[in-house]
């Protein structure tokens, strides 16, 4: 891999062609240059006519990172179950090796990005719903848009072989700058809902109470069991009103949105499975939780109740021991406070612990991500045994739900959620996930409700109606 500083990308494209001459392949040119701030919701809006369909969204819990993706100059994908993780770090890494890059900013997050993810588990019978979604998908956009700590930033990747010519330079120039400088304007035209749906809940409720059964008589001590509810609109759902409120509603979550062929996982996440930056490891514990109260005193005794709770703080011990051991198989050190805390969101909240490591050499951020899905807090302990019974018993196919989804850059440093309170969006439907922790004191009514809290970031954020 070649970076090479304060350059032209009509030097680069040249240099690349002749480099893929030289080694019969391909050649990526990436180009970052510090911009004018622009808003990254209008940024991805302006893409809506030239990339619909090949988009990505991004914001941390910290509302510091901001990164937008527009077009696909590369696609890494692959249904195969074995060995995913590393084959798809391994073709990134084939792609970057012989890269031209012009990156004079020592950031994370800028240059060649692949943004993307996994699905739950890829030995699930796949069905329809996820048809434009293989198990493994991530796109290297054309053009990113990236807002780090109040500083952005435009990187443009171009893809050049032996048949190209210098003229490419001009073309890119001339598409890069239609999306800067037309601007867009979002859609107000509010959602109707027509129709909502929920999937089986009485044969959901049937399930987790069999499951509860099998949790006492056997080794399994919890299963995460995971439903849908259908959603039918008057019209074409607009992708950008359902971030632009859930921007506004859900400001400490990561904001996700990922479109492939037409379709839109879209969502806000409370949780982080793993942040890599050099040699920094950042993983959180998030499972047990309740919903907020309507006044200061209600919720501060809803969270009181929910620190002292037997079932949650016995699920919440699950998944900080599992992930506490995956993170010390790859670190040198570990760190985790001595108490629990609370993690706050607009409609619930969830016991909270951070967890964070210095990893050893050559340990990579996807070889921590494949050490950590599913975590105990989406798929249950045992791990294996756990996805096993979900395969064996849940009627949803999960797709990308509950799944790692996010982004690694040219330098390995990247971060991935655990993406809940999800969506899948296709023109005027929708299906949205929810799932809760069953173990062996489990009441079916009660995780079905707490289901149904789950349901509400992305039904008011799609226009639906709380019932």
């Amino acid at each position: 891999m070649v970076t090479i500083q304060g350059t032209e990308l009509k030097e680069g494209i040249l240099k690349a062609i002749e480099r893929a001459k030289n080694l019969s392949k391909p050649i990526l040119v990436s180009e970052v240059q510090e911009i004018h701030r622009i808003d990254p919701l209008s940024f991805f809006a302006a893409g809506n006519k030239l990339y619909l369909g090949e988009r990505f969204f991004w914001k941390d819990p910290s509302n510091e990172t901001f990164m937008i993706g527009l077009g696909i100059c590369k696609q890494i994908q692959s249904d195969q179950a074995a060995d995913r993780f590393f084959l798809v770090e391994k073709e990134w890494k084939s792609f970057i090796e012989d890269a031209i890059i012009y990156n004079r900013y020592q950031k994370n997050g800028i240059g060649p990005v692949m943004f993307g993810g996994f699905s739950f588990d890829p030995l699930k019978a796949k069905t329809k719903l996820w048809s434009k979604y293989s198990n493994s998908l991530f796109h290297i956009p054309k053009f990113m848009y990236s807002e780090l700590n109040g500083k952005a930033y435009l990187t443009t990747n171009v893809v050049c072989t032996q048949h190209d010519h210098a003229s490419l330079a001009e073309m890119i120039s001339a598409e890069r700058k239609v999306f800067i400088t037309a601007g867009a304007e979002l859609n107000e035209e509010k959602n109707e809902l027509i129709n909502e749906e929920e999937i089986h809940p009485e044969k959901w409720k049937e399930t987790v109470t069999a499951v509860v059964n099998e949790l006492k008589a056997g080794s399994l001590k919890k299963v995460v069991l995971a439903r849908e509810t259908r959603l039918r609109f008057n019209q074409t759902i607009q992708i950008e009103q359902v971030l632009k409120h859930l921007l506004k509603e859900q400001q400490e979550s990561f904001i996700f949105a990922f479109e492939s062929n037409g379709d839109c996982f879209i969502g806000a996440s409370p949780e982080r499975l793993v942040k890599k930056n050099g040699t920094s490891f950042l993983t959180t514990c998030l499972a047990g939780s309740s919903a907020r109260g309507k006044t200061e005193e209600e919720d501060q005794r809803l969270g009181n109740e929910l620190l002292n709770d037997p079932k949650n703080s016995i699920e919440h011990h699950y998944v900080v021991r599992m992930i506490k051991e995956a993170m010390e198989a790859v670190c040198e050190e570990v760190t985790l406070p001595n108490k629990t805390g609370l993690l706050k969101m607009r409609d619930i909240q969830h016991l909270y612990t951070p967890v964070t490591g210095k990893a050893k050499k050559d340990t990579s951020l996807l070889s921590l991500v494949d050490r950590l899905h599913p975590t105990p807090a989406l798929g249950g302990l045992p791990k294996m045994e756990a996805v096993q019974k979900i395969r064996e018993v849940e009627e949803l196919d999960r797709g990308f739900y509950g799944a790692p989804i996010g982004w690694m850059d040219y330098e390995e440093n990247g971060e991935f959620a655990v993406s809940i309170r999800s969506g899948l969006i296709q023109g005027d439907e929708a299906s949205i996930f929810a799932g809760c922790g069953v173990v062996e004191d489990s009441i079916a009514d009660s995780e079905y409700i707490e289901t149904k809290i789950k349901f509400r970031p992305m039904l008011t954020a799609l226009g639906g109606i709380i019932k």
